[in-house]
């Protein structure tokens, strides 16, 4: 328990069998209450392996980053205080509890983990992935005037705030769509400064690809651009 708040990390793995058990290693217990592994579908290891380093290990069968981060949410324990991260060992656990401390001293209701702030590895963020996060922060920015400089998956967020939001998405518009809703509901944001590297193992889903790429970059840019034209319609 951090600070008297329960706090619950939930984790989206997909063939992540080489990366996540040294991930889970590294989270420290005394801060995180409950891990949960939501394994979306993999074809090797990772849900035995998540198991057995302790993570309640739950099943979703419809493939997309938002499908798993839902499950876990839907069926996870009950907790005060949600951290997200990646399941490829490219985020670093130590820096979970930075996050939470801006949500508990300086009572944010989101806090994103910018690797922009921060910096990111070579090769640990394609041309596309950091174009894609300057172009989205900068129509966010001037649609809704709430700056971000990134829209990493690793963050954090009070579940009360997170109840407001509705989240919906199933794919990868899963992290646009929590900083377009929190902008337009007036939640207080936050980022700081965490460091990316390059996965430890396996392919990305996202930028592993040409077509990945363009899929997540054209949801994450059709969802902020409909997100507004759905805005004006309702006036």
């Amino acid at each position: 328990m951090y600070v008297n708040h329960r706090v619950t990390l939930i984790i989206p793995a997909l063939n992540e069998a080489e990366t996540i058990g040294p991930l889970l290693s590294r989270v420290d217990r005394a801060i995180v209450d409950t891990v949960v592994v939501v394994d979306n579908g993999s074809k090797d290891a990772t849900a035995t392996r998540a198991a057995a380093r302790g993570a309640i290990v739950l099943h979703e069968a419809r493939r997309g980053y938002g499908s798993a981060c839902l499950r876990g949410l839907r069926e996870g324990p009950e907790a005060d205080l949600i951290v997200f991260m990646d399941g490829d060992g490219s985020d670093n656990p130590s820096e979970i509890e930075a996050l939470l401390l801006v949500l508990v001293r300086d009572g944010a209701d989101l806090v994103i983990g910018s690797r922009v702030l921060g910096g990111a590895e070579p090769g640990a963020l394609t041309p596309l992935q950091r174009f894609g996060s300057v172009l989205s922060s900068f129509l966010i920015r001037r649609l809704w005037g709430v700056h971000y400089t990134d829209l990493g998956p690793f963050r954090a967020i009070r579940r009360t705030a997170l109840d407001r939001l509705e989240m919906a998405d199933a794919d990868f518009g899963w992290t646009v769509e929590m900083q377009v809703k929190a902008a337009q509901r007036g939640l207080r944001t936050a980022e700081i400064p965490v460091r990316r590297t390059v996965r430890k193992a396996g392919e990305s889903k996202v930028s592993g690809t040409i077509v990945g790429s363009y899929r997540a970059g054209t949801r994450i840019l059709g969802y902020v651009l409909a997100a507004k034209w759905n805005e004006l319609v309702r006036r």
